[in-house]
């Protein structure tokens, strides 16, 4: 089964709700680099992870100026995972060797070249652009032949809504589905029947997607 993302998230009521809608992962946006309602303080981030209960994941999304500053977030938050933007295959294995995490590397599945990363890092997304958040899809088909093709689990995200999660599943048979813009109300606020909505289809693979 598909497992699901939500990211980006800022307050109590929200994490609740995308943990009782069966969420698999939680994202938290911490330092950066382009403007966005998501993105929360360090400590902040440390406090919403404490309330994440055991068997669901978390996830400290950042793109920091610098790989020690990755190390150093990742040891304030004490995330399951690291996810990064923009960063080298150098500074990828420094991360791997350094960060008590996994290390999730995000990027542009358009333009760059994901075989590249996929000895140094524990997993892929793939995005619409490289800086993630932009609520625009990419090509499906082309996912589906990097899903085959890579052996470090494949995570797709850009332009996905409750709407069509359900038809990306079945072209790309991703090992996760990774979510923002596409559930929520306004920036940085979950809609929480939409939250509800994009699990439910997701998990749904063979089946028709349900409309709420």
């Amino acid at each position: 089964m598909t497992r699901v993302k939500i990211c980006g998230l800022t307050n109590e009521e929200d994490l609740a709700a995308a943990i009782d809608a069966g969420a698999d992962a939680i994202g938290l946006l911490v330092d950066v680099s382009v403007d966005s309602p998501r993105e929360i303080s360090p400590t902040r981030a440390a406090e919403l992870a404490r309330e994440i209960p055991p068997f669901v994941s978390t996830v400290l999304v950042t793109m920091p100026e610098t790989t020690e500053r990755t190390v150093e977030l990742s040891r304030l938050v004490e995330p399951d995972a690291v996810q990064v933007h923009g960063t080298s295959v150098g500074d990828l294995a420094y991360l791997t060797a350094n960060a008590d995490a996994d290390v999730v590397c995000a990027i542009d599945a358009a333009t760059d070249r994901p075989e590249r990363y996929d000895s140094v890092a524990d997993a892929l997304l793939l995005d619409a652009a490289e800086t993630g958040g932009t609520g625009e899809t990419h090509d499906w088909d082309r996912a589906r032949e990097l899903t085959e093709s890579l052996s470090s689990p494949v995570l797709l995200a850009g332009g996905l809504t409750p709407e069509n999660v359900a038809d990306a599943v079945r072209t790309v048979e991703p090992f996760a589905v990774d979510v923002a813009s596409g559930v929520e109300s306004s920036g940085g606020r979950k809609d929480h029947a939409a939250v509800e909505s994009f699990v439910t289809n997701a998990k749904r693979r063979r089946e028709a997607p349900i409309h709420q």
